[in-house]
């Protein structure tokens, strides 16, 4: 427990000097934006083809059930709810955390390991603000825009499941799909995505960063940056849904 409280302890004022500089000149923009390519570009193909299998799968689920009960025009309702309240936001954080937290814990110890970034402040060069902060504000930026497209690759593929099925069309479901959905199911669940990115840019960069194990650190430093950013997620998650019915009710449908 002591180990653990500690652990806690330095993430937080880890993630508080992050959040400091991120405010403070200067500022290094194009990486930066090397940063978001690598989080956001590189990781759509996985995050849309994981949508797209959900989407397939979850109607798949649903629809025996619904029918039923004779609500098989609900099933694309079920779907765009599912998707952009929770499915979509959860999973892309998940999925960001194992591809690109990985990464960055793996990035970081290995130039950690060959002294790469005691060169980098044996020049006067701060290695914090060039090499931890771009990849956080990158992760904090990218997950929003990854969830979207999980969002609508997960409808598409609920469309394409239902399309073989019952022949619908795609503008009835998307009108069904749509119907009774409010910006509140879709605006706050999104953003909430910001601070998985802060999570898993600022544990991954710390096991990265702060690793003193050499070599063989590499490894252990990627593999705790995916399984606490994982962790840590959904305990944020559950504490954000919370927040999120708090603050919208009509959102909890």
């Amino acid at each position: 427990m002591i180990k653990w409280f500690q652990f806690i302890g330095e993430v937080t004022l880890f993630g508080i000097r992050a959040i400091g500089r991120s405010f403070s000149p200067p500022f290094e923009l194009q990486t930066i934006w090397n940063q978001i390519e690598e989080a956001g570009s590189r990781s759509l193909s996985l995050v849309a083809a994981s949508g797209f299998a959900l989407g397939v799968v979850m109607t798949l689920h649903t629809r025996s059930t619904l029918v039923m009960f004779g609500a098989g025009a609900m099933i694309p309702r079920v779907q765009s709810l599912a998707f952009f309240v929770e499915i979509g936001p959860l999973v892309a954080g998940l999925l960001v955390a194992g591809r690109v937290g990985a990464g960055i814990g793996a990035i970081l110890a290995n130039m950690r390991a060959t002294e790469q970034i005691d060169a980098i402040e044996a020049i006067s060069i701060d290695s914090f603000n060039i090499l931890v902060v771009p990849r956080i504000i990158a992760c904090v930026a990218a997950l929003p825009l990854l969830t979207v497209f999980m969002d609508f690759a997960g409808l598409l593929g609920g469309f394409c499941s239902e399309f073989a099925f019952s022949h619908l069309s795609l503008r009835l479901y998307v009108t069904r799909a749509f119907t009774d959905l409010q910006w509140s199911n879709f605006i706050p669940p999104t953003l909430k995505t910001t601070a998985f990115g802060f999570i898993i840019g600022t544990v991954s960069s710390f096991f990265g960063y702060t690793t003193n194990e050499g070599a063989a650190g590499v490894g252990r430093a990627a593999t705790n940056s995916v399984v606490v950013s994982s962790l840590l997620i959904i305990l944020a998650d559950v504490i954000l849904v919370k927040c999120i019915f708090l603050i919208f009710p009509e959102s909890a449908i």
